[in-house]
């Protein structure tokens, strides 16, 4: 492919972001060239961008959740050019080469990996018109998929790895606290995978419609939501309780919504180590599990059920933004209402906010 520039979003700092053209990166063995279709705004994007990140620099190109069509490769086992593709975004320290590997990389489980890092983070990113990504990262997508829609696959693999560690065999009663993206994903994948009663806990007015909207029965959060989740179960409480919030107030309820010897599954990512009723783990034997990420075959199963519109993602109301107007996209995923998903577009689109639907129409 022919050297040349390209549009590219990166942070510049505290509350800033930088728009510039940058050259358009070289396709080095075992690399694959993706021209990015859509790009989605993550809560680590927010971070970010508030220069609350441990890890991120000035400079590097954000984006770590996106889709995009092979442009070129030099990789054997590449997908051919043309190919819709959804990247997994996550890089291993086994990725880098590093010799030995970490225990979790030698062991097949390098989602959790001592050194993980992120494309959009340690690397540059997706929010630009190209990224060249390793090989191993490059997941096909039927090409009949809308790309907002394969867009979805980071996030919703995150729901499918949540669930998976749970335990979930069917029937279960299953409170989802927060229905943000991952809490209403994993509520979702929860229904489809054969779970009885399941509620979300949401504080958010707009939120708790969309999760209705999907059929699905909401609780605004409150000092009571233990006490009314326990009156939906017989007094037992939940039997899987996912925290997708990653608040402390929610911490401290965790205990008191899971039944005894119930499992509970931290989802969202604390931003600091929150108080959790050890006692309570103790007393009533509850399975407490913690979830990284995803592994391959999470990321595998979530472009599965994409495929199949297995979730029906293609009525979530959605805002999608061209590139030039990134720092606006962040500020609409920041304020978490009117879309449960942000996406921006690296080619020269317009702002476009309707539904996904379920297919490609272009």
């Amino acid at each position: 492919m022919d050297t040349g520039t390209m549009r590219a979003v990166s942070w510049a700092g505290a509350g800033l972001l930088d728009e510039r053209e940058v050259p358009i990166p070289a396709v080095g063995p075992g690399r694959v060239l993706v021209r990015v279709d859509r790009v989605g705004v993550c809560g680590s994007d927010l971070a970010i961008l508030r220069g609350q990140h441990a890890r991120a620099e000035p400079g590097v190109i954000l984006g770590h959740e996106f889709t995009g069509t092979v442009a070129a490769a030099d990789a054997p086992d590449a997908p051919p050019a043309g190919t819709r593709v959804a990247v997994r975004p996550l890089i291993a320290c086994a990725d880098r080469g590093t010799v030995p590997p970490c225990r979790a990389c030698a062991s097949g489980n390098s989602h959790v990996c001592a050194a993980l890092g992120l494309y959009g983070v340690d690397e540059p990113g997706g929010l630009a018109e190209y990224i060249a990504v390793r090989a191993a990262a490059v997941h096909p997508v039927d090409a009949s998929v809308a790309p907002g829609l394969a867009a979805l696959a980071e996030p919703l693999a995150v729901a499918v790895h949540a669930v998976a560690r749970s335990g979930l065999t069917g029937g279960e009663s299953v409170a989802v606290f927060g229905a943000g993206p991952i809490g209403l994903f994993t509520a979702l994948v929860a229904r489809h995978r054969g779970a009885g009663d399941i509620v979300l806990v949401e504080p958010n007015a707009w939120r708790r419609s969309v999760a209705e909207e999907y059929g699905f029965a909401t609780l605004d959060a409150g000092p009571d939501t233990p006490d009314q989740i326990r009156g939906r179960t017989g007094g037992d409480g939940a039997d899987l309780v996912f925290d997708s919030a990653g608040h402390p107030a929610v911490a401290l309820q965790l205990t008191a919504t899971a039944r005894i010897q119930g499992t509970i599954v931290v989802v969202g990512v604390y931003k600091s180590p929150p108080a959790v009723d050890l006692r309570a783990v103790n007393f009533a034997e509850h399975r407490l599990i913690g979830t990284r990420v995803y592994g391959r075959d999470d990321f595998t199963a979530a472009i599965g059920l994409i495929e199949a519109d297995a979730l029906g993602l293609g009525r979530l109301p959605v805002r999608t933004f061209p590139l030039g107007e990134s720092a606006a996209a962040f500020e609409a995923a920041g304020r978490g209402e009117g879309s449960v998903k942000v996406l921006i577009e690296p080619g020269r689109g317009t702002a476009d906010h309707r539904p996904l639907g379920n297919r490609d129409t272009v």
